[in-house]
């Protein structure tokens, strides 16, 4: 995004993984990235058409900019997306929020980006790869417009069961809008198997378990899992240079970390990330094991998030009052017990906290996958950390030399900070050694190029017939 500075119009790198994962892609395949504008000089730097090439200097692809309404933004966004849809696939037990105005204006949002998407392509013929829950209604606009596109949904986020879907007052909707597109992908497995089942239970349609695919109304949509990681060699080049190693040590003696081992959690504040309960496994762990008082540190970045939304505020809230008895029981002026940093910090600032830390640990509720885990895997180029990781993330599924503790039990929890703090270095070396391999093994271009591969075998190439189309 581009924000107003000092020094004039600076572009700012979004700290989210899933960003910075399709930034790396779009400069891989010149592709029109479509997103909506909301930073400060987003309107100065573009053309009269909305576009701007970018990376600045190094122009690799264009990034069209979608203006939004602020009230619908506020009602399609702030509460609709993260009020609704996110609680309502992230089984942590914060109740979704169905409000009518709300979903109005998320399918006016969608109309929107599908406009601009018609608008992007022209007569031509495309391939659209929409990208999240954001956009669930958006294929079923293109599709009724241009029945010859191809169209991919990655969906990033877990997928509920059906009992829990069928809350949802919008579910037959929502689905048709996903089941207008060719290719319907997740992280996981599970959570294309409930995507599948909410189909069966919801609508009238045949569902091909072997094939796994869907056909309903004289057309077919693939479902298929793609695991998503971070640009893996990106992160291990930049740990990898002198300028972290400073920076790193840096920040060890502006914190007053000499001598001690660091346990790190980085995270948005969001309810679905565990901090509370990685802070109270933590606060268990110093009360247990005395001898570990002042011989570890706690850095938790928690990046401000949906701060309108009061079950954000009730967690910020939650996260400062912990961090404030952590301090007060066990830390002193010199050597707090935890430091709590809650402020947006870019790509290359989280890189030497990542070479810095002993230990990170990973205590997500329920994720679809969680790129925290692997950007600190592929940090540690000297295989010199340990990660702690919940069973209740798509990553858990790939990192199975992580030490994996369950969120909603303290004391295992505890005990696996505990056991990654005082790991044997050989072990520690194997098990980050092997984390490595499988990240390194399926970055973000694989992943993006098993889902064109898919795209290809399944002839979803621009112009070609889709299969399972109706032949009239």
């Amino acid at each position: 995004m581009h924000v107003k500075a000092p020094s004039g119009i600076e572009v700012v790198r979004s700290p989210g993984g899933l960003a910075s994962a399709l930034d790396s892609v779009a400069r891989a395949t010149g592709a029109t990235w479509i997103a909506q504008g909301a930073a400060d000089a987003d309107r100065l730097v573009v053309d009269e058409e909305g576009k701007v090439r970018v990376p600045p200097g190094n122009e690799r692809y264009t990034l069209k900019r979608l203006w939004i309404e602020p009230e619908a933004r506020e009602l399609e966004y702030r509460r609709f997306c993260n009020g609704c849809l996110w609680p309502l696939c992230h089984i942590v037990y914060v109740r979704p929020h169905f409000v009518a105005a709300q979903w109005r204006a998320y399918q006016e949002v969608n109309e929107q980006f599908a406009e601009a998407i018609l608008a992007a392509i022209g007569s031509k013929p495309g391939l659209v790869l929409l990208q999240d829950y954001h956009l669930g209604l958006c294929a079923s606009v293109l599709r009724a417009r241009r029945p010859d596109l191809s169209i991919i949904m990655f969906w990033h986020i877990p997928w509920p069961n059906r009992e829990v879907f069928r809350t949802f007052p919008w579910r037959r909707e929502l689905l048709e809008g996903l089941l207008a597109c060719d290719l319907v992908g997740f992280h996981i497995q599970y959570h294309a198997n409930n995507f599948l089942d909410t189909v069966a239970q919801e609508l009238e349609a045949q569902i091909d378990h072997e094939r796994f695919a869907i056909r309903r109304r004289g057309r077919k949509t693939f479902v298929r899992t793609y695991p998503i990681s971070p640009d893996a060699a990106e992160i291990s080049l930049a740990a990898s240079e002198p300028w972290a190693a400073r920076a790193a040590d840096q920040i060890r003696e502006q914190l007053g970390l000499g001598g001690v081992k660091i346990v790190l959690g980085v995270d948005r504040l969001d309810y679905t990330k565990g901090i509370p309960e990685r802070m109270v496994a933590y606060k268990h762990l110093l009360e247990t094991r005395p001898e570990l008082r002042g011989q570890v540190s706690f850095i938790q970045i928690g990046v401000p998030s949906r701060v309108d939304l009061p079950e954000y505020q009730s967690l910020a809230a939650t996260v400062e009052e912990l961090a404030v008895r952590l301090n007060q029981r066990f830390g002193t002026a010199e050597r707090p017990a935890i430091h709590l940093i809650t402020r947006n910090l870019g790509f290359r600032d989280l890189i030497p906290y990542y070479v810095l830390a002993d230990v990170a640990v990973v205590s997500a509720l329920h994720d679809g996958m969680n790129l925290v885990a692997k950007e600190y895997v592929a940090a540690k180029v000297h295989l010199d950390g340990a990660l702690v990781l919940s069973p209740f993330t798509g990553a858990a599924r790939e990192l199975d030399q992580a030490i994996q503790a369950s969120p909603y039990d303290t004391e295992a929890l505890a005990a696996a900070i505990g056991r990654a703090l005082t790991m044997d270095p050989a072990e520690r070396a194997r098990r980050m050694r092997s984390m490595r391999e499988v990240v390194a093994g399926q970055n973000i271009y694989d992943w993006a190029r098993k889902i064109l591969r898919d795209a290809r075998r399944l002839h979803l190439v621009p112009g070609a017939p889709r299969p399972g189309a109706s032949s009239r």
